[in-house]
């Protein structure tokens, strides 16, 4: 028995799926505390039961998924328009050097990944989805990568892979990153005085994660139909531009260009002063269209095709977790001051480089309630984690995917 559902109807689905993962979470005391998105929740929920109506009632589901890669680009759109270039600037120095070290690590998460590939006669694309396109990118960026994989590539399970290692990641990045930053607090002998304050920074500007927040203006209709409109100007912009710059060399997909083009929009109406944008809604907006996204992503898993990838996959995750932790607790700490504000960035570290900025800014919650608080740290790991290192790891996937080993 087969059922097809066109895109509306997919669309309800996947809010359905949305609104049970919610459910499940506020009921889940685990999913809770390692962060793990309502999509995942629900999208694999769903997806397992898909699974077990083809295997157990021999009936299969057939979506429309023509709205996803829209909700993608949007997605992406909104983050190119929360680059705010004045908001970078702030951070100083102690953020350039953050932004140096996730940019080392994304090298060596990637270089990992794919030796750990190799060494299990896997195709090396396996290798770059455990590493950082979905450690350091997360759901949406794993899911965008996936799906090129399996156009271009024909990687099978390539999604399922994706989505596993994603998951997994906000598991482990959320599990490692309390004991890292405890570690090095007790056998420093850290304490909340002895940090030092960035230049131009104090409690006042940034006194916890409060300070994540990206705007003060009350949604209308009118910031919502002018935020849509700005999406969408991004959304077709870097369209047009994947069309005209493809070429047979170096291919960036259209989503990095719609993440380019967002952050030419912001900063070129910021400098000018035509327009203010307003960073609620297009952050609204933004978690609206990642959220729409990953639910239509999961549903439509094939979960039947990762069984026999589950024990390589948690090999993988495992040598990148051991990795993360080492890195951060030998590199990190040290390059970031020795101090306690450098031990909260390393808890906050431990969430970017293996799960997402909202396991970071829960890390560091959980370190600072207990220490005390760091306005440095959170500062600088909602800036970098929220929009700096997707542009950078995508600029960096493209220079692996031009490696002759790729195909690409």
């Amino acid at each position: 028995m087969q059922f097809e559902f066109d895109a509306m109807t997919t669309l309800v689905i996947a809010i359905v799926v949305l609104l049970v993962g919610r459910m499940l979470i506020a009921r889940i005391d685990f999913l809770r505390r390692y962060s793990i998105p309502e999509p995942v929740v629900g999208g694999l929920l769903a997806a397992a039961l898909m699974t077990a109506l083809r295997f157990g009632a021999d009936t299969e589901i057939t979506l429309d998924l023509s709205l996803q890669a829209p909700m993608m680009l949007a997605f992406f759109a909104t983050i190119g328009l929360g680059a705010d270039v004045r908001t970078l600037l702030k951070g100083g120095r102690k953020l350039v050097l953050f932004w140096l070290l996730l940019t080392g690590m994304l090298v060596i998460q990637n270089m990992a990944g794919v030796a750990a590939a190799w060494a299990m006669d896997m195709h090396p694309l396996v290798g770059l989805l455990s590493g950082s396109i979905t450690l350091m990118g997360g759901h949406g960026t794993g899911a965008a990568y996936a799906g090129r994989f399996v156009e271009v590539d024909n990687l099978q399970g390539a999604m399922e892979l994706a989505m596993a290692c994603a998951t997994f990641g906000l598991v482990l990045g959320g599990l490692i990153g309390g004991p890292v930053a405890q570690r090095l607090i007790k056998r420093h002998q850290l304490t909340q005085g002895a940090r030092h304050e960035m230049a131009g920074v104090n409690d006042a500007d940034v006194g916890g994660p409060a300070s994540e927040s990206v705007g003060t203006h009350a949604l209308t209709p009118h910031s919502f139909i002018e935020s849509v409109l700005l999406i969408t100007f991004c959304v077709l912009c870097g369209r047009w531009v994947s069309e005209i710059a493809h070429n047979d060399y170096v291919t960036l997909p259209a989503f990095v260009w719609t993440l380019f083009a967002g952050v030419l929009v912001r900063n070129g109406l910021t400098l000018t002063g035509l327009y203010k944008v307003d960073d609620n809604t297009v952050a609204l907006l933004g978690g609206v269209s990642l959220s729409l996204f990953l639910a239509m992503a999961l549903i439509a898993l094939r979960l039947w095709e990762l069984v026999s990838l589950a024990l390589p996959i948690l090999a993988i995750l495992a040598v990148q977790t051991a990795i993360a932790a080492l890195y951060i607790t030998y590199l990190t700490y040290r390059v970031m001051g020795k101090n306690y504000d450098a031990a909260v960035i390393a808890a906050g570290h431990s969430g970017l480089a293996l799960g997402a900025t909202p396991t970071a800014i829960a890390n560091m919650q959980a370190i600072t309630a207990k220490y005390g608080p760091s306005p440095q740290a959170f500062l600088i790991i909602p800036i970098v984690g929220a929009f700096l290192i997707d542009i950078t790891n995508a600029l960096m996937l493209q220079g692996f995917l031009a490696l002759p080993v790729f195909g690409f």
